[in-house]
């Protein structure tokens, strides 16, 4: 059987598959909150011991390059190492892959069901395609197809460059680069973003603050999540946090569109993460789809390209069926092993 993690510096997803029950149909399945482990595998073996399985192969996904098997995990004080992991917990095999890459694996499986859809476009059979997660980070990743199916593409896309397209943008740049020498798109469309944008409108653009928003805002947990539902609020929306989430939803919306023509995304696009989750309503406005397209002389191709939102957990889902795969290779491996003349 097959154990899949989805490694996060806040949680981690972790649930055990036969290849019998597929990729969609765990037959165990836990979240833990990740710092309360010394390690992945001292995770993974209470996990185990308190299912009373056992398993013969890994897969995990975890934010970070994965460069030959090896990462140091972003947001945890963790150095993973596929080879140690397989040693350690006993396995077969382990395999670690980058979180927007175990998203970008998830897409070829996606059922109707685990999707909405933006924008219908034409879709070119067998196209590129392009994945965008804005989560806690701005993850970035894209599929080709080798002639017998999609290979996927881990990438730090969300590292690169912020492109302003707007005046509005441009002050925000302005206004975040004192702070942060560099800013990444990540800085202006995720998680930790979100706050960046709010403060650049009240003090930058001067857009009031209502005291009680404010209070709330200020003694929430999650800063995000709160500036979120105070712009989600059906009775009484704030206008700060809503000219926030307008300027998030506009530069994803650019940011999408960036990363369709740097891979051709003739496939579609795909978003998936939190972020992008909690803004189905605004995605679903003419807005994003009109910045989306705004790419000048090729307009007429971004209208083409069609949008959809993730709505499952893509990279628990991209791991399983990678390491599904993987166990299916051991078990030739095995049979062939077996038949080999003594």
């Amino acid at each position: 059987m097959l154990i899949a993690g989805d490694i996060g510096g806040t949680k981690t997803d972790l649930a055990i598959y036969s290849p019998e029950s597929g990729p969609h149909a765990p037959l165990a399945q836990t979240t833990v909150h990740s710092a309360d482990y010394p390690s992945l595998q001292a995770m993974v073996r209470e996990f185990l011991v308190n299912v009373n399985m056992s398993v013969d192969v890994a897969s995990f996904d975890v934010a970070g390059p994965v460069i030959n098997g090896h990462v140091k995990t972003t947001n945890l004080p963790w150095v993973l190492d596929e080879g140690t992991l397989a040693n350690d917990l006993n396995l077969k095999a382990a395999h670690l892959m980058n979180d927007l890459e175990a998203v970008a694996r998830a897409v070829p499986a996606l059922r109707p069901q685990d999707t909405i859809t933006i924008s219908e476009g034409e879709p070119v059979a067998n196209g590129p395609i392009a994945v965008i997660a804005p989560g806690t980070g701005l993850g970035e990743s894209f599929l080709t197809w080798d002639g017998t199916e999609y290979t996927a593409h881990g990438s730090e896309g969300g590292h690169s460059d912020f492109a302003p397209t707007n005046e509005r943008q441009i002050r925000l740049l302005q206004y975040l680069l004192p702070r942060f020498g560099h800013v990444g798109v990540e800085r202006v469309c995720s998680g930790i973003g979100v706050p960046n944008l709010y403060e650049f409108l009240r003090d930058g653009e001067n857009i009031p603050e209502r005291p009680e928003s404010a209070q709330l805002i200020a003694s929430a947990k999650d800063h995000t999540k709160a500036i979120v539902e105070a712009a989600l609020d059906p009775q009484d929306p704030s206008e700060l946090c809503r000219a926030t989430v307008d300027l998030l939803v506009s530069i994803l919306a650019s940011e999408a569109g960036n990363l369709a023509l740097k891979v051709l995304a003739t496939g579609g696009v795909y978003l998936a993460g939190g972020v992008a989750l909690h803004l189905v309503k605004f995605l679903q406005e003419p807005q994003f789809v009109q910045t989306f397209t705004r790419k000048g002389r090729f307009k007429d191709l971004m209208e083409r390209i069609p949008i959809h939102v993730i709505t499952t957990r893509a990279a628990l889902l991209g791991a399983a069926t990678f390491g599904l795969k993987s166990l299916n290779n051991v078990k030739k491996r095995e049979e062939k092993a077996s038949l080999a003349p003594v």
